[in-house]
């Protein structure tokens, strides 16, 4: 078994799993020795879209050569989408996001916009300063962060900080929080009691 890296292999295998039963799998098996890799890139994004090139290569353990290879290729057959944001390309499966859940998941992925956004969940009426504090960033942080998140269509700043779609916000935190990180998966833990129901 001499250049056979077993972690690499085991890695991909489990997010191989995901990808071939999620309803992403619909590739032809015409090359069956990258169909591993190309399930694993499938499972991975069902689970963490939104991830940027270097985290899926990093993750996947994949050659940068690689990941680029199977990601043109499945986004050729139309199962994979990216999208620029920032300084990153983003990764998503394909026609699975709105627009405005392409731009959340970029800012969760973010760490201070992640911050801000899970503590307007957890807090509407939160101020400037609350989040600050919360954060532990500068007010001047806080206020950079918040024109990017209303130029995302994702926060008003009109009267105070109001999320723009709180229940589709929390829904995505609900989803996909491990993928987050801790914050966002306590958050989602607490999701029962966020939501008030008014019949």
């Amino acid at each position: 078994m001499d250049g056979v890296d077993e972690s690499k292999r085991a890695t991909l295998r489990r997010f191989a799993a995901i990808g071939a039963v999620s309803p992403l799998a619909r590739l032809s098996r015409d090359d069956a020795g990258d169909s591993d890799a190309r399930d694993a890139i499938l499972g991975y994004l069902s689970t963490t879209p939104g991830a940027h090139f270097s985290k899926l290569r990093d993750d996947l353990r994949l050659g940068t050569g690689e990941a680029q290879h199977h990601l043109r290729r499945l986004e050729r057959a139309d199962a994979v989408e990216s999208f620029k944001d920032g300084d990153y390309r983003r990764y998503f499966p394909a026609g699975r996001f709105s627009t405005f859940e392409r731009r959340a998941v970029g800012y969760l992925r973010r760490d201070t916009a992640r911050g801000m956004l899970l503590a307007l969940l957890r807090d509407p009426d939160a101020s400037g300063k609350q989040l600050a504090d919360r954060l532990g960033v500068s007010r001047p942080t806080v206020s950079k962060w918040a024109g990017e998140l209303e130029s995302a269509g994702l926060l008003s700043t009109g009267d105070g900080y109001a999320l723009a779609e709180p229940e589709r916000l929390l829904l995505l935190v609900v989803r996909y929080g491990d993928s987050f990180g801790a914050d966002a998966a306590a958050v989602a833990d607490e999701a029962a009691d966020l939501v008030a129901y008014d019949p």
